[in-house]
């Protein structure tokens, strides 16, 4: 039959069902489908808390939501135009999220008592009338998958599982996505098993030509390419952009890079993407904890490498003395954590950006170090090599914050060209620097930068101490002298708020705004989309966005003070906002929540209309 070919702008898909249901890979193809198309996109995955909450339930929905348009976007959306709910759990955790009149894809095969049960329904939603603000269309997509497949031998359990490329399948064609990866996708993913290939194939094929021929949808939906700026691209998320931003860091300073880690949620692809750049000179060491982790990256940067350290949660606490020890000793070391939501183990897969205090304040004695976030999963390649620059020039740990949001979600990103990125090359120590000619001063520093020099172990010559206790001015030596403290701890402040970092950039268009808007990290695309449209709706907004945390850019103050009013939206209770006012004696209204989400841009346009008509 002829369908109906519909143009949109933009659309917001979400995949939910069971931890096992396959959500985060369907998603994953869909997203991989649609980078291939050129549109802009942004993703969210939500993952259970559980490792393995018990199937059916509400704890055990696993979520994979994906947003595409024709143009720029900064968010995976607010809400969900589709969602394909592979069961009553998912049905139940994601329709309130749901506008009346989007279209819900159900399977229906799973609503059974016994499942409806389980999540608590009296009655058959599908059949008692609650779902009639949306536009449902049931489908079996698990005995639609089963009788595709019955002729394959495979096991009716393995016919099953293939559901989720039914579902794939019935989504690529209606919303025309190129599907050619999906196929190669799965002839890899399987290779080992070429009858499950042929089986998740057919199982595609079969959710394809479904659309195709079904009566059920009658419309097929095109979103036209983005219009971006020229260059090769890739769809990348935060861990995997860090990764490789770390890399790149390795061979732009011509160091080897060497990452100890202890695998914890969300941190832990990091770790698994690292460990395949072996030609590139980098070690990865899967330590017994998080202490042994960052020790061994510290004795690798005392042995003259790019020592990494990647962590999240809890794992930051315990990193925390050698930090302090790093900063005693003051070399180079790059800590990445990945922020999620706590205290303690809190909530592992859910973001939050509550360890900022943590970054800025949270070691023992006078211990600073520099502080960077990135703003989105692609941003953090380049934030990721400014961290190294700032280690390497000055000689200091730099904790670098991403978080869930970013870490697991994706986006489009421009592969840089080789010239583009920074020559981050570092000059060792290799004579003595003494006025004698002979003596080697370990502590002499350069007067720009403050920085010390940074000898190799077995360097003939420079052989110098080491250690956690106080070091004297200029030799190193082992100091209890009240004075020398005193230098000491200044000096290692003045080394970090010396660091050179770009100023502060506003977007504020017609320069009419009263009312700031200052955010970090992930907070950047729903605070974007928010002023976004405000702007639209003609009310004037400005917006300011903090990559470097500490030390923060020279003319910041100036800025917060040009603006009536400054709002400081944060996944936490107030952390910036609380140094803003201290460091600034600003005002600033915060608007927090801390609920393992990240903010909706309709929740904070809200929130920032009412300051601004007020102001």
């Amino acid at each position: 039959m002829t369908k109906q070919v519909r143009q949109l702008d933009r659309v917001v898909i979400r995949f939910a069902g069971d931890s096992g249901d396959g959500m985060q890979l369907t998603g994953d193809r869909f997203t991989s489908e649609t980078a291939q198309l050129g549109n802009d996109i942004s993703t969210l995955p939500n993952f259970p808390a559980e490792i393995r909450a018990p199937a059916g339930t509400l704890p055990g929905v696993s979520s994979f939501q994906v947003h595409f348009a024709d143009f720029d976007i900064l968010t995976p959306g607010d809400a969900p135009n589709v969602l394909v709910a592979m069961n009553p759990a998912a049905l139940k955790a994601n329709l309130a999220d749901l506008p009346k009149g989007a279209s819900i894809i159900v399977n229906t095969d799973e609503f059974t008592n016994r499942n409806l049960a389980k999540v608590g329904y009296a009655a058959n939603p599908l059949e008692d009338g609650s779902l009639e603000g949306w536009n449902v269309a049931p489908v079996g997509l698990t005995s639609m998958t089963v009788k595709a497949l019955e002729s394959f031998e495979i096991s009716k359990k393995d016919a099953e599982r293939a559901k989720n490329m039914f579902a794939l399948g019935l989504l690529s064609w209606m919303y025309s996505r190129p599907h050619e990866s999906t196929l190669s996708f799965l002839e890899r993913k399987f290779a080992s098993r070429p009858e499950l290939v042929a089986a998740n194939i057919a199982a595609f094929k079969a959710g394809w030509n479904f659309g195709e021929t079904t009566e059920n949808f009658a419309v097929r939906y095109e979103v036209k390419p983005a219009r971006m700026v020229p260059g090769n691209y890739r769809n990348i998320t935060g861990n995997a952009a860090l990764a490789l931003g770390v890399v790149a860091a390795g061979v732009r300073s011509q160091l080897p890079v060497f990452l100890g880690a202890y695998p914890i949620t969300p941190a832990s692809d990091i770790l698994h993407e690292l460990s395949k750049h072996k030609k590139f000179g980098v070690t990865t060491v899967q330590a017994e904890d998080e202490i042994a982790a960052i020790g061994v990256a510290l004795g690798a940067s005392y042995g003259g490498a790019l020592g990494v350290t990647t962590t999240s949660g809890p794992g930051v606490a315990l990193k925390g003395e050698t930090i302090s020890l790093a900063v005693a000793l003051e070399l180079p070391l790059l800590i990445i954590d990945v922020q999620r939501a706590g205290p303690s183990t809190g909530l592992p897969t859910k973001t939050e950006q509550a360890d900022l205090n943590m970054a800025l304040f949270g070691r023992h004695g006078e211990a600073p170090v520099a502080v960077l976030a990135p703003r989105s999963p692609a941003d953090c390649f380049n934030t990721a090599l400014e961290a190294a620059r700032i280690a390497l020039t000055y000689r200091t740990p730099v904790i670098l914050l991403s978080d869930g949001y970013i870490a697991n979600g994706s986006e489009p990103w421009r592969l840089p060209e080789t010239a583009e990125l920074p020559d981050l090359r570092v000059e060792f120590a290799t004579e003595p620097n003494g006025e004698d000619g002979k003596t080697f001063l370990p502590y002499l520093r350069d007067p720009k930068t403050l920085a010390r020099p940074w000898a190799v172990p077995g360097t003939p010559g420079l052989e110098h101490r080491i250690g956690g206790l106080e070091k004297a001015d200029k030799t190193g030596d082992i100091s209890y002298d009240p004075a020398n403290h005193d230098f000491m701890v200044r000096t290692r402040a003045a080394r970090i708020e010396g660091i050179d970092v770009p100023d502060v950039e506003v977007e504020d268009p017609d320069g009419t705004a009263r009312v700031l808007v200052l955010g970090w990290g992930s907070t950047y695309g729903p605070i974007g989309a928010a002023a976004r449209a405000l702007r639209q709706r003609g009310l004037a907004v400005a917006q300011a966005h903090l990559r470097h945390l500490s030390p923060m850019p020279k003319n910041l103050g100036t800025v917060l003070k040009s603006y009536d009013k400054v709002v400081i939206p944060e996944m936490n209770l107030g952390q910036l906002a609380g140094v803003i006012r201290s460091r600034y004696l600003i005002d600033a209204i915060a608007y927090n929540q801390v609920r393992g989400l990240p903010f909706t841009a309709a929740e904070l346009e809200g929130v920032l209309e009412e300051v601004v008509k007020n102001a």
